[in-house]
């Protein structure tokens, strides 16, 4: 199999009428909203179809088109259609503004874009703008004949393993986002390392109902576990989004076996009122990454199914995994290194630490070509692609520690280390502890210059709608973080916020908290604990 396109036909050749996209109810919505399951055949026909039109107006290999159909049946569609021919899709985040799209269309080159009816508008105001032209069709209208592509031809050559199937952009936590090319050689075998993960993560072909609320503009749920599904014949269980309330009605209600998490879904689940449903369902295993250790074993507890920790990025494809008993519950840990993806954990100038020490993770392929499975490169911008693998190993700017038997701990990201007064301090490990107070909603903690120390720890912090944001509140939470970490850990300044800016996977956006000129220390709502801090007598 050399695509995506050839690896569903040839699934649907095995299993035509098994159920390959299932969409849980949920009232209000503006399509299905009673939900729907559709077999792989269905599928297959519906992309036959749009195969053809794409190629009557002559979109072929080498073509981009943008999606924004956000986690419908139509992007599924579309992207099969589209992969058949050869042309690389581009997700596109529905949260985008007017900014964010030109950048990402202008960046892309996408010969076209297909949206949902509600965003065609805006997408038509970006085309405006945009140099090239950029035919904007309505998914759920689409013309007699779609408007051929505009730059240039089709390659001659057929799609295969090498071919571009999407470009993804990363998050943009650093700047502008990076495009991310990635090939029907990244997809399958992306797919094919999620289903042989084993331990408590082993999945039985054509069994499973796999739940994932991430978006498909993510690849967690587009690369890794879309790619897994069809290759084994499995149904991918696809919300609009996570929905606490209704969760598990719908994981009872799709009949699902595995679900996906982020780091935000155990905690909120766990603040849900005690129902039967919580040990009725048919979950086998939860896939994920970032659960707070203090919250890990009383899910597992509560709910009856093992959360299984893993680690990967859009640029590596494969996936660390804390899969074999006994796992590490509730230290961090996100599995060893193994056959096919080597590690190494580094200081800042790529020197091995000792074991036990914090670095940044850097990893490849084991084989001869290190680069092999991992992302083709960032489009148009090739120094970045050779400084990320400097020295033969993709610098992941993740901060880890390992054990002595190989183990790894995520710490934090390595922009999100603070550097107080010569200590290095992890912004997530701060988090979790304030994450774990009841008065908290949500925390993000960041590094803010400090006149005596270099940096100072600011948290953030979103308070539950009972709480009175004050210097009481702010007292509170310095205590709850000084009783359980070092004392210079503590945040030295609580701002209290309204929300939060978060991206489509609900991860912080820790650039977009203030202006660029905006001196947080000195909004209101902020209070200065830095005299509490000071060096415990033993």
């Amino acid at each position: 199999m050399e695509t995506v396109f050839e690896a569903f036909a040839a699934t649907t050749d095995r299993s035509p009428e098994a159920p390959f996209f299932c969409v849980p109810a949920s009232a209000g919505r503006d399509y299905l909203p009673d939900g729907g399951e559709f077999s792989y055949r269905e599928f297959f026909d519906a992309a036959l179809d749009l195969a053809e039109r794409y190629r009557a107006a002559g979109y072929g290999h080498g073509h981009r088109a943008a999606l924004l159909l956000e986690n419908r049946p139509e992007f599924f569609q579309h992207f099969l259609a589209l992969n058949a021919l050869g042309v690389s899709i581009v997700p596109v985040n529905p949260d985008y503004r007017h900014d964010e799209m030109l950048y990402l269309l202008d960046h892309s080159e996408a010969e076209m874009v297909v949206s949902i009816n509600s965003r065609c508008g805006d997408l038509e105001a970006v085309a405006t703008e945009r140099e090239k032209p950029l035919p904007v069709i309505d998914a759920a209208n689409l013309p007699e004949r779609l408007p051929p592509p505009a730059a240039k031809a089709p390659l001659a050559a057929q799609p295969g393993r090498a071919s571009e199937c999407a470009l993804l952009y990363t998050s943009g936590t650093t700047g502008r986002p990076k495009g991310c090319m990635l090939s029907n050689h990244y997809f399958l075998n992306a797919g094919e390392w999620y289903l042989g993960v084993g331990g408590v993560g082993t999945l039985e072909p054509g069994a499973e109902r796999i739940l994932n609320p991430l978006p498909l503009f993510h690849m967690n749920a587009l690369a890794v576990t879309a790619t897994g599904v069809l290759l084994s014949g499995c149904c991918l269980i696809s919300p609009d989004r996570f929905h606490p309330k209704s969760w598990w009605a719908d994981v009872i209600a799709t009949r699902a076996t595995v679900i996906h998490y982020l780091g935000v879904v155990p905690p909120m689940l766990l603040n849900l009122p005690k129902v039967p449903e919580d040990t009725t369902h048919q979950v086998k295993v939860g896939f994920g990454a970032g659960v707070d250790p203090e919250h890990h074993r009383s899910f597992e507890e509560r709910f009856g199914f093992p959360l299984m920790e893993v680690w990967g990025m859009t640029e590596t494809g494969r996936v660390f995994a804390d899969m074999a008993e006994p796992r590490e519950v509730g230290t961090r840990a996100f599995g060893r290194p193994t056959k096919g993806l080597e590690a190494r954990v580094v200081d800042d100038n790529d020197n091995d630490v000792a074991s036990g020490r914090d670095g940044e993770l850097l990893v490849r392929f084991h084989g001869p070509d290190p680069r092999d499975g991992f992302f083709s490169g960032y489009l148009k911008n090739e120094e970045a692609t050779e400084e990320s693998w400097q020295g033969g190993w993709f610098h992941t700017g993740d901060v880890v520690r390992q054990d002595a038997s190989g183990m790894l701990y995520f710490v934090d990201r390595k922009k999100n280390i603070i550097r107080r007064s010569g200590e290095n301090i992890a912004a997530a490990e701060i988090e979790a502890v304030l994450q774990a107070h009841e008065a908290v909603a949500q925390a993000a903690v960041i590094a803010v210059p400090d006149e005596l120390r270099e940096e100072e720890v600011m948290a953030c912090i979103v308070a539950m709608p009972d709480q009175s944001t004050d210097q009481a509140l702010a007292d509170v939470l310095f205590d709850w973080c000084n009783g359980q970490l070092a004392y210079f850990k503590a945040p030295g300044y609580v701002l209290f916020r309204d929300s939060l800016p978060t991206t489509g996977t609900q991860k912080v956006q820790k650039t977009e908290l203030f202006a660029p000129d905006e001196d947080p220390r000195a909004l209101e709502g902020c209070f200065d604990l830095r005299q509490r801090k000071r060096k415990r007598q033993i």
